[in-house]
C-alpha cells in the first residue's frame, strides 16, 4: 500500500473514532436517522441469517412464499435439528449454530429474479460444477490448496454474503466520503470510497473484490469488480462476477438489503436476491480468531496423508 492509500485509511479509522460525536440522532419521529453530515444513517449492527435458502427448493414449486404456519415449522425443525446429543462431543450444535430463521417477508428463497427463484445456470457451468465436486471427493486434501478458503482462514462469506451457521453479522460505520463495514466472519473490513474515484485497473485483484458506493437517494448503491482468480463465493463466480448491493434503512431495526449478481461466462442471465437485516442491539462483534489455536488444517493433511499410506504410523 501506498503512502497515500495508508494516509486515507488512517483518516478513516481516526474518524470512526470520532463518529459517536459526530453522528446526529433521530430528528422526528417517523423521520430515517440522517448523520451529522446529512447521509442516510446505517451505522450499527445488523444480522443476514436466514433459513430461507438463496434457491427455492424443488418442492415449493412456484411458491413464493411460505404460510406463517409453514415458517414456524421450519424454525422449530431445524433448532431441533441442533439440540445436543448426549455424549456427542465432536459436533456443532444449537450452543454454537446461529442461523437465524425464515426472513420475515416469508419468501421460499432469497433470489427473488428470476422468477422461478433458482440460479440461471449456463449448461457448461453446471458441467464444471459437477467436475468440481467429483474432483473434491476424490481429491480432499492433496495440499493445502484443495481445502476452502475458510479452512485457511481468508475468506468465507465473502462480498456480497451468504449466511451460513454462525457469524452472519455486519457492522457498519459511516464517514463523511466513505462507509466500512466489518464483516463477522474471519473479521473482514470493507472500505467502500463514496466519490467518483477510478477503479482499481483490471490486472488489479481481491479477495474481496473493489467497491465503490453512492446514494441513490436513500439507497446505498454499492459496485463490486476485480475478484481476485481464487476467490470462491457462496455461489458460482469467477473473475468476471460483478455485484451490485442495495442498502436502504426502512425503519429504525432494519436495513432493506438486496443484491444482483452478473456474469455471463457462468449464468444465462443476471439475478437478483433481497433479505431484511434485522439491527442486533447489545450485539457485540469480537474478533473471529481463526488461525490462532487452529488445527484444523495440519491435522486434515496429516490424517490424509496417513490414509495414504495405510492407515498412518
Amino acid at each position: 500500500m501506498g503512502k497515500r492509500g495508508v494516509s486515507t485509511l488512517v483518516a478513516v479509522v481516526a474518524f470512526v473514532l470520532l463518529l459517536p460525536a459526530l453522528v446526529a440522532s433521530q430528528t422526528n419521529s417517523g423521520e430515517m436517522p440522517r448523520t451529522g453530515w446529512g447521509d442516510p444513517d446505517l451505522q450499527g449492527t445488523w444480522s443476514y441469517a436466514s433459513l430461507t435458502p438463496l434457491q427455492r427448493p424443488a418442492s415449493m414449486g412456484d411458491r413464493q412464499f411460505y404460510t406463517a404456519e409453514e415458517a414456524a415449522e421450519r424454525n422449530l425443525s431445524v433448532t431441533l435439528e441442533q439440540a445436543p446429543r448426549p455424549g456427542d462431543v465432536g459436533t456443532y450444535n444449537a450452543l454454537w449454530f446461529d442461523r437465524g430463521e425464515v426472513s420475515a417477508d416469508l419468501r421460499t428463497s432469497l433470489i427473488i429474479e428470476p422468477g422461478d427463484g433458482r440460479l440461471p445456470l449456463r449448461p457448461d457451468t453446471q458441467e464444471r460444477l459437477a467436475a468440481e465436486r467429483e474432483y473434491v471427493r476424490d481429491h480432499p486434501a492433496d495440499s493445502w490448496l484443495d481445502r476452502s478458503n475458510w479452512d485457511r482462514c481468508i475468506t468465507y462469506h465473502g462480498v456480497p454474503p451468504i449466511s451460513t451457521g454462525y457469524n452472519n453479522t455486519y457492522q457498519i460505520f459511516q464517514a463523511p466520503g466513505y462507509v466500512a463495514i466489518v464483516v463477522e466472519n474471519i473479521h473482514d473490513v470493507r472500505v467502500i470510497p463514496l466519490d467518483d474515484r477510478p477503479r482499481l485497473p483490471d490486472q488489479v485483484r481481491q479477495w474481496n473484490g473493489d467497491s465503490r458506493g453512492r446514494w441513490e437517494g436513500d439507497t446505498l448503491v454499492v459496485e463490486t469488480a476485480n475478484f481476485s482468480d481464487q476467490t470462491v463465493h457462496r455461489f458460482p463466480s469467477s473473475r468476471h462476477t460483478t455485484a451490485v448491493e442495495r442498502f436502504q434503512r426502512v425503519s429504525a431495526d432494519r436495513i432493506d438489503y438486496q443484491f444482483t449478481i452478473e456474469d455471463p461466462t457462468v449464468y444465462t442471465a443476471p439475478w437478483t436476491a433481497v433479505r431484511p437485516m434485522p439491527r442486533l442491539d447489545d450485539y457485540i462483534v469480537y474478533e473471529y480468531a481463526c488461525h490462532e489455536g487452529n488445527y484444523a488444517m495440519t491435522n486434515i493433511l496429516t490424517g490424509e496423508r496417513a490414509g495414504e499410506n495405510g492407515g498412518g504410523r
